[in-house]
C-alpha cells in the first residue's frame, strides 16, 4: 500500500468499503471473485490473519460476521445463489491472477 495513505483515511476507505459490502448484497462473492480475484469470504480472512498477528484473538466466523454484518450461514442462506458454471470458471481465471499479484 502507498506510504502516502495514512492509517486514519486507511481504516475510514475500510470501514466504507465493508458498510458497502453489507449494503450491495446483489454483488455475489462469486461475482467478485470473478472479477476482482476476492469476496467479502476472503477480506473476512485478511481482518482475521491481522487481527491475530498484531494480538488479537478472532475466530473465522468472528471475521466473517464482521464483514457480512451478520452469521456467514445466514447471509448464505439470504442472499447466496447457486454458481453457475460459467461464474466458477471465471472465478477460477480470476483467482489464478492472484498468484502473480501477491
Amino acid at each position: 500500500m502507498s506510504e502516502e495513505i495514512s492509517d486514519a483515511a486507511a481504516a475510514a476507505a475500510f470501514r466504507r468499503l465493508v458498510s458497502h459490502l453489507q449494503h450491495r448484497h446483489d454483488a455475489e462473492n462469486i461475482d467478485l471473485m470473478g472479477l476482482a480475484g476476492f469476496c467479502r469470504n476472503c477480506l473476512a480472512d485478511w481482518v482475521l490473519e491481522a487481527t491475530n498477528e498484531a494480538g488479537g484473538n478472532m475466530t473465522k466466523e468472528e471475521a466473517r460476521k464482521a464483514i457480512h454484518g451478520l452469521p456467514s450461514s445466514e447471509w448464505k442462506k439470504k442472499y447466496q445463489t447457486e454458481a453457475t458454471p460459467e461464474k466458477l470458471q471465471r472465478m477460477k481465471e480470476s483467482v489464478a491472477k492472484n498468484a502473480v499479484a501477491d
